[in-house]
């Protein structure tokens, strides 16, 4: 007994002794911002080291903080999960900042962005917001978001109808944005059947995406069908399409269903063509998510071998999307950019 005292005053007294004699590297911020937040270390695993890099130190009021540890305000986390999302349709609005076309404007191709972002009463354009921004972000990042745009298309789409499971949403968005699909929509998912999602199924995917929830398959099809994509639905049938026959140059929405009863008959009726993958098993179906990121990547194949390339922005429309890209960045970009719009207005009146 008195052995296991006496190592436990050594402990103790080690412990003691390592203790840093000198004051801490991180200071306590300024009494308001101590009592209104919480800081924590940021915690996250990267997939190179050129990733890592292009981490930002987080800004409050313009001022930035020591980026060494890397120090970032905790995030709610019910508001950004894909549940979440899926089930609050103005804050899955309120992801896309630049403001946005209602109609087709031209015949040949769709892009849903207007050259301008409001700020209270005045607008801004997106060479604005690029300069606006450009000093706050790191040359990484910036030529991160570049290679991404140079890749992005609205040509091909994704439609995941009635899916019960978010997990499978999620893995959908992670494996659009892979492959460069920017445009996803979402019809009617099954609020009576919820699976817990974990976030991490989508990397945070649905940030960089244009998400857009329908109430009714019917409406959405009528909106594609308006802004020039046909309407391609994944079925197994006699008047299927293998995914290998079809041309993919075309703008065309790609159609999936609920895991366990798959395409809905309306969704049938009113698609403009049914198409399948060809297996070669005993089981004549996919894992959704897997069905999806199958069809997206064959889409994206087959296009680069027609065209050269998948990505299809012109310059204009590159520079709308990056400074959609920017704006989405972080929450002190849109500040940024609001204090950019205020001293404008000024110096216009």
């Amino acid at each position: 007994m008195n052995t296991c005292a006496n190592l436990l005053r050594i402990s103790l007294s080690s412990f003691k002794c390592s203790l840093p004699s000198t004051s801490p590297i991180l200071t306590a911020p300024s009494p308001p911002f101590f009592l209104t937040s919480r800081l924590r270390v940021a915690s996250r695993c990267y997939a190179s080291a050129q990733e890592a890099a292009s981490i930002e130190p987080i800004h409050i009021h313009d001022q930035p903080l020591s980026a060494n540890p890397i120090i970032e305000l905790p995030e709610d986390q019910s508001s950004d999960t894909v549940e979440y999302l899926l089930t609050h349709t103005d804050d899955v609005a309120r992801l896309m900042k630049m403001e946005r076309k209602t109609l087709l404007d031209d015949a040949s191709r769709w892009f849903p962005y207007l050259d301008r972002f409001k700020c209270q009463n005045t607008y801004v354009t997106s060479g604005e917001i690029l300069e606006a921004v450009g000093p706050c972000i790191s040359d990484v990042r910036k030529k991160r978001f570049r290679n991404v745009v140079s890749n992005r298309s609205y040509s091909v789409c994704l439609v995941v109808e009635g899916l019960s499971d978010f997990g499978n949403v999620s893995a959908v968005f992670r494996s659009a944005d892979a492959l460069g699909i920017q445009s996803v929509h979402v019809v009617s998912c099954d609020s009576s059947k919820r699976y817990r999602e974990n976030r991490h199924v989508s990397m945070g995917a649905e940030k960089w995406l244009d998400i857009e929830l329908w109430d009714s398959t019917k409406e959405c099809f009528e909106v594609l069908k308006s802004r020039g994509y046909q309407i391609a639905t994944t079925h197994l049938g006699t008047d299927t399409v293998s995914i290998y026959d079809l041309d993919w140059s075309c703008p065309t929405a790609i159609v999936v269903g609920n895991e366990s009863r798959g395409i809905s008959d309306e969704a049938l009726e009113l698609s403009d063509l049914h198409c399948s993958i060809p297996m070669k098993g005993m089981v004549d179906s996919f894992n959704v998510s897997v069905a999806a990121g199958i069809l997206m990547h064959h889409a994206v194949s087959d296009r680069i071998s027609r065209t050269g390339c998948h990505g299809d922005l012109t310059l204009e429309e590159s520079q709308i999307l990056l400074a959609e890209f920017s704006l989405r960045h972080s929450k002190s970009a849109i500040s940024i950019v609001h204090g950019y719009a205020k001293r404008k207005a000024t110096l216009l009146t």
